[in-house]
Protein backbone atom coordinates (compact mmCIF):
# COMPACT_ATOMS: atom_id res chain seq x y z
CA UNK A 1 0.00 0.00 0.00
CA UNK A 2 1.21 3.50 -0.80
CA UNK A 3 1.19 5.87 2.17
CA UNK A 4 1.29 9.64 2.55
CA UNK A 5 4.50 11.49 3.24
CA UNK A 6 5.23 12.95 6.67
CA UNK A 7 4.39 15.48 7.97
CA UNK A 8 0.74 15.89 7.02
CA UNK A 9 -1.51 18.90 7.51
CA UNK A 10 -4.56 19.04 9.78
CA UNK A 11 -6.44 22.31 9.25
CA UNK A 12 -3.32 23.86 7.74
CA UNK A 13 -0.97 22.90 10.59
CA UNK A 14 1.97 20.56 10.03
CA UNK A 15 1.81 17.58 12.37
CA UNK A 16 3.65 14.29 12.64
CA UNK A 17 1.06 11.54 12.19
CA UNK A 18 2.69 9.08 14.59
CA UNK A 19 2.48 11.59 17.49
CA UNK A 20 -1.33 11.86 17.36
CA UNK A 21 -3.79 9.46 18.97
CA UNK A 22 -6.37 8.40 16.38
CA UNK A 23 -9.94 9.49 16.89
CA UNK A 24 -10.99 6.45 14.84
CA UNK A 25 -8.99 3.25 14.29
CA UNK A 26 -10.12 0.68 11.72
CA UNK A 27 -7.92 -2.37 12.24
CA UNK A 28 -7.94 -5.27 9.77
CA UNK A 29 -11.68 -5.05 9.15
CA UNK A 30 -13.34 -7.69 6.99
CA UNK A 31 -17.10 -7.38 6.45
CA UNK A 32 -19.39 -10.04 4.97
CA UNK A 33 -23.01 -9.89 3.91
CA UNK A 34 -24.63 -13.23 4.75
CA UNK A 35 -27.81 -14.53 3.12
CA UNK A 36 -29.42 -17.99 3.43
CA UNK A 37 -27.72 -18.97 0.17
CA UNK A 38 -24.34 -17.27 0.19
CA UNK A 39 -21.75 -15.15 1.94
CA UNK A 40 -20.59 -12.06 0.03
CA UNK A 41 -17.34 -10.40 1.11
CA UNK A 42 -17.62 -6.61 1.00
CA UNK A 43 -14.21 -5.62 2.43
CA UNK A 44 -11.01 -7.52 3.10
CA UNK A 45 -8.61 -6.62 5.93
CA UNK A 46 -9.05 -2.84 5.69
CA UNK A 47 -7.00 -0.71 8.08
CA UNK A 48 -6.76 3.06 8.52
CA UNK A 49 -6.65 5.72 11.24
CA UNK A 50 -8.62 8.97 11.33
CA UNK A 51 -7.00 11.72 13.38
CA UNK A 52 -8.79 14.44 15.36
CA UNK A 53 -9.95 17.22 12.99
CA UNK A 54 -9.16 15.05 9.95
CA UNK A 55 -11.29 15.27 6.84
CA UNK A 56 -10.76 11.65 5.85
CA UNK A 57 -12.23 10.41 2.55
CA UNK A 58 -12.96 6.87 1.40
CA UNK A 59 -12.75 6.80 -2.39
CA UNK A 60 -13.31 3.98 -4.82
CA UNK A 61 -15.56 2.52 -7.51
CA UNK A 62 -19.08 1.28 -6.84
CA UNK A 63 -19.11 -1.96 -4.87
CA UNK A 64 -15.73 -1.43 -3.18
CA UNK A 65 -17.24 -1.31 0.31
CA UNK A 66 -17.06 2.43 1.06
CA UNK A 67 -20.60 2.72 2.40
CA UNK A 68 -20.27 -0.66 4.09
CA UNK A 69 -17.27 0.58 6.07
CA UNK A 70 -19.16 3.74 7.01
CA UNK A 71 -22.10 1.65 8.29
CA UNK A 72 -19.69 -0.46 10.33
CA UNK A 73 -18.15 2.67 11.88
CA UNK A 74 -21.68 3.87 12.67
CA UNK A 75 -22.29 0.56 14.45
CA UNK A 76 -24.95 -0.74 12.05
CA UNK A 77 -22.79 -3.66 10.83
CA UNK A 78 -20.53 -6.00 12.77
CA UNK A 79 -17.21 -6.94 11.15
CA UNK A 80 -16.52 -10.62 10.48
CA UNK A 81 -12.92 -9.93 11.46
CA UNK A 82 -10.93 -7.01 12.81
CA UNK A 83 -11.92 -4.20 15.13
CA UNK A 84 -13.14 -0.59 14.94
CA UNK A 85 -12.26 1.72 17.85
CA UNK A 86 -13.38 5.25 18.68
CA UNK A 87 -11.02 7.03 21.06
CA UNK A 88 -9.60 3.63 21.94
CA UNK A 89 -12.96 2.01 22.76
CA UNK A 90 -14.28 -0.80 20.59
CA UNK A 91 -17.47 0.09 18.68
CA UNK A 92 -20.24 -2.39 19.45
CA UNK A 93 -23.33 -0.57 18.18
CA UNK A 94 -24.77 2.79 17.13
CA UNK A 95 -24.32 5.82 19.35
CA UNK A 96 -24.72 9.62 19.38
CA UNK A 97 -20.94 10.00 19.21
CA UNK A 98 -21.17 8.92 15.51
CA UNK A 99 -23.83 10.48 13.30
CA UNK A 100 -24.49 9.79 9.63
CA UNK A 101 -25.63 12.17 6.89
CA UNK A 102 -26.86 10.25 3.85
CA UNK A 103 -27.44 11.45 0.27
CA UNK A 104 -31.20 10.91 0.58
CA UNK A 105 -32.99 14.25 0.89
CA UNK A 106 -35.90 12.65 2.75
CA UNK A 107 -33.98 11.95 5.96
CA UNK A 108 -35.89 14.70 7.78
CA UNK A 109 -39.22 14.24 9.56
CA UNK A 110 -41.69 15.97 7.19
CA UNK A 111 -44.26 16.78 9.88
CA UNK A 112 -41.73 18.73 11.96
CA UNK A 113 -40.28 22.16 11.28
CA UNK A 114 -36.59 22.70 10.61
CA UNK A 115 -36.06 23.75 14.23
CA UNK A 116 -37.99 20.73 15.53
CA UNK A 117 -35.96 18.38 13.31
CA UNK A 118 -32.75 19.69 14.87
CA UNK A 119 -34.00 19.83 18.46
CA UNK A 120 -35.67 16.40 18.52
CA UNK A 121 -32.48 14.29 18.83
CA UNK A 122 -31.05 16.80 21.29
CA UNK A 123 -34.02 16.25 23.59
CA UNK A 124 -34.01 12.43 23.17
CA UNK A 125 -30.33 11.47 22.94
CA UNK A 126 -28.61 14.38 24.68
CA UNK A 127 -31.48 14.86 27.14
CA UNK A 128 -31.32 18.64 27.00
CA UNK A 129 -34.26 20.61 28.26
CA UNK A 130 -36.39 22.50 25.75
CA UNK A 131 -34.62 25.85 26.18
CA UNK A 132 -31.12 24.36 25.90
CA UNK A 133 -32.08 22.32 22.84
CA UNK A 134 -33.59 25.33 21.06
CA UNK A 135 -30.56 27.52 21.82
CA UNK A 136 -28.13 24.92 20.49
CA UNK A 137 -30.30 24.19 17.44
CA UNK A 138 -30.60 27.88 16.50
CA UNK A 139 -26.86 28.38 16.91
CA UNK A 140 -26.15 25.44 14.60
CA UNK A 141 -28.75 26.59 12.04
CA UNK A 142 -27.00 29.96 12.06
CA UNK A 143 -23.73 28.23 11.17
CA UNK A 144 -25.30 26.56 8.12
CA UNK A 145 -27.13 29.74 7.09
CA UNK A 146 -30.66 28.51 7.79
CA UNK A 147 -31.72 30.24 11.00
CA UNK A 148 -34.30 32.26 9.08
CA UNK A 149 -35.91 28.98 7.95
CA UNK A 150 -36.28 27.58 11.48
CA UNK A 151 -40.08 27.51 11.23
CA UNK A 152 -40.21 26.10 7.68
CA UNK A 153 -41.12 22.49 6.92
CA UNK A 154 -38.93 20.20 4.78
CA UNK A 155 -41.28 20.15 1.78
CA UNK A 156 -40.70 23.90 1.32
CA UNK A 157 -36.91 23.53 1.10
CA UNK A 158 -34.62 22.79 -1.82
CA UNK A 159 -32.48 19.67 -1.88
CA UNK A 160 -29.39 21.58 -0.81
CA UNK A 161 -31.24 23.23 2.05
CA UNK A 162 -32.51 19.86 3.28
CA UNK A 163 -28.94 18.58 3.32
CA UNK A 164 -27.85 21.61 5.33
CA UNK A 165 -30.60 20.87 7.88
CA UNK A 166 -29.39 17.26 8.09
CA UNK A 167 -25.81 18.47 8.62
CA UNK A 168 -26.98 20.97 11.25
CA UNK A 169 -28.92 18.25 13.06
CA UNK A 170 -25.79 16.09 13.19
CA UNK A 171 -23.43 18.91 14.22
CA UNK A 172 -25.79 20.06 16.99
CA UNK A 173 -25.30 16.67 18.63
CA UNK A 174 -21.56 17.41 18.84
CA UNK A 175 -20.53 13.93 17.70
CA UNK A 176 -16.95 12.77 18.04
CA UNK A 177 -16.98 12.01 14.31
CA UNK A 178 -19.36 13.03 11.52
CA UNK A 179 -20.02 10.32 8.93
CA UNK A 180 -21.16 11.41 5.44
CA UNK A 181 -22.20 8.90 2.78
CA UNK A 182 -22.08 10.65 -0.62
CA UNK A 183 -24.20 13.47 0.82
CA UNK A 184 -24.05 15.67 -2.28
CA UNK A 185 -24.28 13.01 -5.01
CA UNK A 186 -27.90 13.77 -5.94
CA UNK A 187 -27.44 17.55 -6.13
CA UNK A 188 -26.94 19.55 -9.31
CA UNK A 189 -23.35 20.64 -10.03
CA UNK A 190 -23.70 24.24 -8.79
CA UNK A 191 -25.47 23.27 -5.56
CA UNK A 192 -22.95 20.49 -4.97
CA UNK A 193 -20.06 22.95 -5.26
CA UNK A 194 -21.74 25.38 -2.84
CA UNK A 195 -22.35 22.54 -0.35
CA UNK A 196 -18.69 21.50 -0.57
CA UNK A 197 -17.66 25.08 0.23
CA UNK A 198 -20.07 25.23 3.17
CA UNK A 199 -18.93 21.88 4.54
CA UNK A 200 -15.28 22.93 4.47
CA UNK A 201 -16.14 26.20 6.22
CA UNK A 202 -18.08 24.31 8.90
CA UNK A 203 -15.19 21.90 9.45
CA UNK A 204 -12.87 24.87 9.95
CA UNK A 205 -15.30 26.53 12.38
CA UNK A 206 -15.97 23.46 14.48
CA UNK A 207 -12.75 21.43 14.06
CA UNK A 208 -15.02 18.46 13.37
CA UNK A 209 -13.61 15.03 12.58
CA UNK A 210 -15.08 13.91 9.27
CA UNK A 211 -15.27 10.52 7.54
CA UNK A 212 -16.61 11.14 4.03
CA UNK A 213 -17.54 8.65 1.30
CA UNK A 214 -17.51 9.60 -2.37
CA UNK A 215 -16.93 8.10 -5.82
CA UNK A 216 -15.74 11.44 -7.24
CA UNK A 217 -11.99 11.97 -7.48
CA UNK A 218 -12.38 15.76 -7.61
CA UNK A 219 -14.67 15.82 -4.57
CA UNK A 220 -12.28 13.59 -2.63
CA UNK A 221 -9.42 15.99 -3.32
CA UNK A 222 -11.46 19.06 -2.39
CA UNK A 223 -13.05 17.71 0.78
CA UNK A 224 -10.30 15.48 2.13
CA UNK A 225 -6.96 16.30 3.64
CA UNK A 226 -6.34 12.52 3.54
CA UNK A 227 -7.81 10.14 0.98
CA UNK A 228 -7.91 6.34 1.22
CA UNK A 229 -8.26 4.53 -2.11
CA UNK A 230 -10.10 1.22 -2.14
CA UNK A 231 -9.85 -1.49 -4.80
CA UNK A 232 -12.89 -3.01 -6.53
CA UNK A 233 -14.95 -5.69 -4.79
CA UNK A 234 -14.04 -6.88 -2.24
CA UNK A 235 -12.62 -3.59 -1.01
CA UNK A 236 -8.97 -3.59 -0.07
CA UNK A 237 -6.72 -0.63 0.68
CA UNK A 238 -4.95 0.43 -2.51
CA UNK A 239 -3.24 3.60 -1.24
CA UNK A 240 -3.47 6.52 1.16
CA UNK A 241 -2.67 10.00 -0.15
CA UNK A 242 -2.10 13.42 1.37
CA UNK A 243 -4.48 15.80 -0.45
CA UNK A 244 -4.19 18.68 2.03
CA UNK A 245 -2.74 20.87 -0.74
CA UNK A 246 -5.79 20.41 -2.96
CA UNK A 247 -8.48 23.06 -2.52
CA UNK A 248 -11.27 24.67 -4.51
CA UNK A 249 -8.81 27.41 -5.49
CA UNK A 250 -6.16 24.94 -6.64
CA UNK A 251 -8.38 22.84 -8.93
CA UNK A 252 -6.75 24.16 -12.11
CA UNK A 253 -3.19 23.96 -10.79
CA UNK A 254 -0.71 21.46 -12.27
CA UNK A 255 -0.08 19.87 -8.85
CA UNK A 256 -3.76 19.19 -8.14
CA UNK A 257 -4.41 17.94 -11.65
CA UNK A 258 -1.40 15.63 -11.47
CA UNK A 259 -2.58 14.25 -8.13
CA UNK A 260 -6.00 13.60 -9.64
CA UNK A 261 -4.41 11.73 -12.54
CA UNK A 262 -2.31 9.74 -10.10
CA UNK A 263 -5.42 8.77 -8.13
CA UNK A 264 -7.10 7.67 -11.37
CA UNK A 265 -4.11 5.50 -12.27
CA UNK A 266 -4.03 3.91 -8.83
CA UNK A 267 -7.76 3.16 -8.91
CA UNK A 268 -8.15 1.91 -12.45
CA UNK A 269 -4.79 1.08 -14.03
CA UNK A 270 -2.59 -0.47 -11.33
CA UNK A 271 -3.03 -4.25 -11.08
CA UNK A 272 -4.44 -5.48 -7.78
Amino acid sequence: METLAEPLKVHGVDVVKDTLIPRLAVDGVTIDYVTPRQRVRATQSVSFDVLPADRFVLLGPSGCGKSTLLKAVAGFLKPAAGEIRLDGESIRGPGPDRLVVFQDFEQLMPWKSVLQNVTFPLRIARRLDRREAIERALLTLEKVGLRQFADAHPHTLSGGMKQRVAIARALAMEPKILLMDEPFAALDALTRRRMQEELLALCDQTSSTLLFVTHSIEEAQIVGNRVLLLSPHPGRVRAELDCSGDTLKSLGSPATQERGQRIHRLLFETPI
